[in-house]
Order: structure tokens, then C-alpha cells, then sequence
């Protein structure tokens, strides 16, 4: 089956100058690399690339930066969602001008004791105000952060009503059983991992792909197993990479994830101002990021 929005994503981190600016030279020279790495595109502004610390001028600055480095405007699936509802149609509405692929949509995150019914008029007066007909949107479902879910209510009125926009979710719950049920009860509607050792069971189950943090340092493993997880004769070739991937997901989470991932490409780039983390993260401590450089080197010499 075919998807509307499909294939490896990456959920990229954003690199930041030492006054919290962003780092669009830096940026957008990384979201090249993701798509010579294995990349089909770069699921920019999300949770692993601290969107929700942005102004909506400098995410829209960031796309801008992408384009300019030669990221092709399909490759890009920005987050562009806010709880203010005009800056999340401003922003939108700027992706959709550019041409992107999609947009991950989360849902408003402050007052959070909404009914299926409250969400669907969030995400309608979205779409409805941007009102372009190119517009596709890929739900986000992290309840851990938001507070929200994204129930199959919810998913099945919004596509009932915007069956050509609303294509897809990214879901970071976690739970494989949730996404499984998503694919059987939606053909079409393309199930995307958060976590990249889901990629491999998501596939299995009909879904479409992944968004995912890990994808900044293992994307060439992770295309693999997109590629070759239904053939028989790749198995050993998908079994080590599923590995390698499980391996340094596994780092991410040695400390507080964003900064250990923004740790890792900063070895991975040869560029120390990969360490620049928003408020109110922390940048590892020394003794930290020697560690993670430790096993990183470690686990390249396998």
C-alpha cells in the first residue's frame, strides 16, 4: 500500500548559535547531509529540534534556510503548529506557499481537558483558514508532552471531513499495539514510528514510516530496513541493522535525550556548537559528553 506521506524521516535537531538564535548556515547544512545519509526527507521543528522554543519568524526562517541549502521543498514535513491558532496557520501557510511535503500538526498543549470534538475545531480552523488545497497534514501524537491524545474519534472526523489533507500520524507513544490498530482501522493513512527500533514492527503492521531523533546519526541503518524489511534474502542485512539502530537509540537515552542526541552530532559533525541547547535544557555536563563520545566511538568501531 501506498501513502500519501511515507519513507524516513528525520526528527531534526536544530543547532543553535550561543545567543539562542538559530543556526540556519549550520542547519541547513545538516539537513543536506540527512538526505545524502539516507534520508526520503527532514521532519524539521519538532520535538528533537526544540520547535515550541522558536518564534514562529524563526521557524519559518529555518525552512527558508533548508530550501536554501538545497533541500528539496517535498523533503520537508516542518512542525507548525501552536497553540495560538494564527501563528500555526501563518506558519503553515508559509510551508505550503514553499511547496513542502507535509506538516506535523501537534495539538494545543496549555489547556488540555479537550473533547474529540474541541480538537477536530483546532485542527479544522487550521486547515480551513490556510485553505490550500496542497496542503497535507501529518498528526502528532505524544501524549507524554502535550497531554493530549489523538484518539481514532479524533482521527476518523477529521478524515470524514478533510479525507485529502489529513494523511497521516506520527505517533511517540510508543505503543506498537496503538499504531497496529491505527493501520488496520485506516487504510491509507500512513502510521509513522517516533521511536526508530518501531520503524521494523510499524512496517510489519502496514504502516508507512517514521519520524524519528535517532535518524540524525543512523539514517543509513534505518533506510535499510525501510528498504529491504519485506525481502527474505536481506534478513541478516535488516537484523544488523536493526541492531545498530536499537544500540544508538539506546545512547540517546543514556541522559536527557535532546541534549545527548544534540551531544552526538556534535562529534558526528566535527562541530562543538551542536552543544547549544533552549532553556529549559541543559547542555551535558564534560564528563557526560566524554562518556557518550566514548561509546559513540565504541560502538563505530563494531
Amino acid at each position: 500500500m501506498s501513502f500519501a506521506i511515507e519513507g524516513v524521516y528525520c526528527a531534526a535537531a536544530t543547532p543553535l548559535k550561543s545567543d539562542g538564535t538559530p543556526n540556519l548556515e549550520l542547519f541547513g547544512a545538516h539537513a543536506r547531509a540527512l538526505l545524502d545519509e539516507g534520508c526520503h526527507g527532514v521532519a524539521m521543528l519538532g520535538s528533537t529540534g526544540e520547535a515550541n522554543s522558536f518564534g514562529a519568524r524563526e521557524r519559518m526562517d529555518l525552512v527558508e534556510a533548508a530550501l536554501k541549502a538545497g533541500v528539496p521543498a517535498d523533503g520537508l514535513l516542518p512542525g507548525t503548529s501552536s497553540c495560538a491558532v494564527t501563528d500555526a496557520v501563518e506558519m503553515t501557510r508559509h510551508a505550503v506557499q514553499a511547496g513542502v511535503r507535509g506538516v506535523v500538526l501537534l495539538p494545543p498543549f496549555y489547556y488540555t481537558a479537550f473533547s474529540d470534538e474541541s480538537l477536530f475545531r483546532f485542527y479544522a480552523s487550521i486547515i480551513e483558514r490556510v485553505a490550500d488545497d496542497r496542503l497535507k497534514v501529518i498528526l502528532y501524537h505524544i501524549p507524554m508532552l502535550t497531554g493530549v491524545p489523538i484518539s481514532h474519534t479524533l482521527i476518523a472526523m477529521l478524515r470524514d471531513a478533510f479525507p485529502d489533507t489529513v494523511v497521516g500520524i506520527k505517533d511517540s507513544d510508543g505503543k506498537i499495539e496503538n499504531m497496529h490498530a491505527i493501520s488496520e482501522k485506516f487504510p491509507g493513512f500512513g502510521v509513522l514510528a517516533g521511536a526508530d527500533p518501531l520503524l521494523l514492527p510499524v512496517l510489519e503492521g502496514g504502516g508507512a514510516g517514521c519520524i524519528t531523533a535517532s535518524s540524525n546519526l543512523v539514517a543509513r541503518e534505518l533506510r535499510i530496513v525501510y528498504d529491504h524489511w519485506n525481502d527474505p534474502a536481506k534478513a541478516d542485512e535488516v537484523k544488523a541493522a536493526q541492531d545498530i539502530i536499537v544500540a544508538w537509540r539506546t545512547l540517546t537515552n543514556a541522559y536527557v535525550q535532546l541534549p545527548t542526541v544534540k551531544t552526538m552530532i556534535a562529534r558526528r559533525r566535527n562541530d562543538l556548537g551542536w552543544l547549544n541547547v533552549h532553556p529549559p535544557f541543559s547542555p551535558l555536563s564534560e564528563d557526560e559528553q566524554q562518556k557518550v563520545w566514548a561509546e559513540m566511538a565504541r560502538l563505530e568501531a563494531l
